[in-house]
């Protein structure tokens, strides 16, 4: 898959894992992502979807900071919990929120195979053991959208590793270089700045 990185998600990372700070960077990572996707649907979808969204993202933030446990780069870390939402995706339908087209999802899934295992998570499940115990919101399906095949927003071809650009250059597995003097600051949610956003 491929992601953006930047200052912002580096400071995202030393948020989610700082004590306290974690719940302020959290509740803003949820809610732009949130924004992020409800934006690649048509506007009248975004009440329906909207708390289903919130509560699967919040848990995916603890799917962030186990897979960063289980030394996982941060972007790997993170294109696990994209694998995850596009899985979610898929499940209801939502073809036109998809990131990579559903051909290549038994692809990701393979490639982090032995994670999701551990931890229960598959295509049908995508939550598996990070499920929350007070669930989450339904909200309703769109089968006919998949049916279509039509995934506008997918990026395909890039299913073999995790491919990261920097706003300069494309490039393939692991991480950028994280910056030495990385700041809270710069973390969405911390400074008390609204982000725009990078996902």
């Amino acid at each position: 898959m491929k992601l953006r990185q930047n200052i912002r998600h580096w400071a995202a990372k030393k948020a989610l894992t700082t004590p306290v700070v974690g719940d302020k960077a959290r509740s803003k990572l949820v809610d732009m992502h949130t924004r992020i996707f409800l934006d690649k649907t048509d506007e009248s979808n975004h009440d329906e979807r909207e708390a289903h969204l919130d509560d699967f993202f919040a848990a995916t933030m603890d799917t962030y900071v186990a897979a960063l446990e289980a030394s996982f780069t941060e972007a790997e870390a993170r294109e696990v919990t994209h694998i995850q939402a596009n899985f979610d995706f898929f499940n209801h339908g939502w073809a036109e929120m998809m990131e990579i087209p559903a051909a290549e999802l038994e692809e990701h899934y393979r490639r982090y195979d032995d994670f999701f295992a551990a931890n229960d998570i598959t295509i049908d499940d995508p939550l598996g053991d990070f499920h929350p115990a007070g669930g989450v919101t339904d909200a309703p399906t769109t089968p006919d959208a998949m049916a279509d095949g039509v995934f506008e927003n997918a990026v395909a071809g890039f299913a073999d590793d995790v491919y990261l650009d920097d706003g300069e250059t494309i490039s393939r597995g692991g991480d950028t270089e994280e910056p030495a003097d990385v700041s809270l600051d710069d973390s969405p949610g911390v400074s008390g700045e609204d982000a725009t956003a990078d996902d």
